[in-house]
């Protein structure tokens, strides 16, 4: 038993200009994401310019970091020979890892420069809706028939009929599905500990079990999926899985600091 998966990646086109499923779930994320933190800020007071240029932070470093991610850990050998590639951004090629780093990056300048906040009093809000994009973002995944599982036989697998080849006629397992719907999860955990259990006055809190939950669940995930390049498949970790590795770590830490210190308070 098996779904066979043949779904168009394109919407809808008006001569050269085609509407993509991911271009949609990727402006969706932004757009819910714009309206989770309005509504985090509004709740604490914040003026209304902050959430118009996080935004703008956000989105810039996002793409460009998910870029250069992409260039640097998984295609440098290519890109190095075409730098002028590099730019080509609508032709696919984005690594989360990249983004990751590329707003971490971004939102340190905004707490310095912007909000005058805490950095650890940015991310701890802004990862509750990153969570949620990464649920759409792994939709849109699937819809693009990309970053497939290892074959399996389990009932629920999928045979991704635009794939090349023979590997077209394999099923697969459905890894997108996995990960969206973890992320899913992380999102709801976010929300229900800032909206719920005021983790919001517990700084690096959210932003530890952020970590924690959707890198984590990176390593294991890896595991079911096929290497993105051929160079992984000599690796006991790929490159996914060695990226992860210190953003839980990292995780871990921030975690424990915000328990330890809302004791002691």
């Amino acid at each position: 038993m098996f779904v066979d998966w043949n779904v168009d990646p394109v919407i809808f086109s008006i001569g050269p200009l085609a509407i993509r499923y991911y271009s949609l779930f990727f402006a969706i994320a932004f757009w819910l994401g714009y309206v989770i933190v309005d509504r985090m800020f509004k709740s604490e007071g914040v003026p209304d310019f902050w959430l118009d240029k996080l935004f703008i932070y956000v989105v810039v470093a996002t793409i460009i970091g998910s870029r250069l991610g992409h260039v640097f850990f998984y295609g440098w050998d290519y890109y190095s020979q075409h730098p002028a590639e590099i730019f080509k951004v609508w032709e696919g090629g984005l690594a989360s890892h990249g983004g990751a780093i590329g707003i971490l990056i971004a939102l340190y300048v905004y707490s310095r420069v912007v909000s005058k906040r805490s950095y650890l009093w940015v991310l701890d809000r802004v990862v509750v809706p990153i969570a949620l994009a990464a649920f759409f973002i792994r939709m849109g995944n699937l819809m693009n028939s990309e970053i497939v599982g290892q074959p399996t036989d389990v009932p629920w697998a999928f045979r991704f009929l635009r794939l090349k080849g023979e590997a077209a006629m394999i099923p697969r397992h459905p890894s997108q599905i996995y990960e969206a719907l973890f992320y899913l999860a992380v999102f709801g955990l976010t929300m229900f500990l800032y909206w719920k259990r005021g983790w919001g006055n517990r700084p690096g809190g959210i932003f530890g079990v952020f970590l924690i939950g959707i890198f984590g669940f990176r390593i294991f995930v890896e595991m079911l999926k096929e290497n993105q390049e051929a160079f992984e498949n000599g690796m006991v970790l790929n490159m996914g899985q060695c990226l992860s590795i210190p953003f839980v770590l990292a995780g871990l830490f921030f975690l424990v600091r915000a328990l330890v210190r809302s004791r002691q308070n």
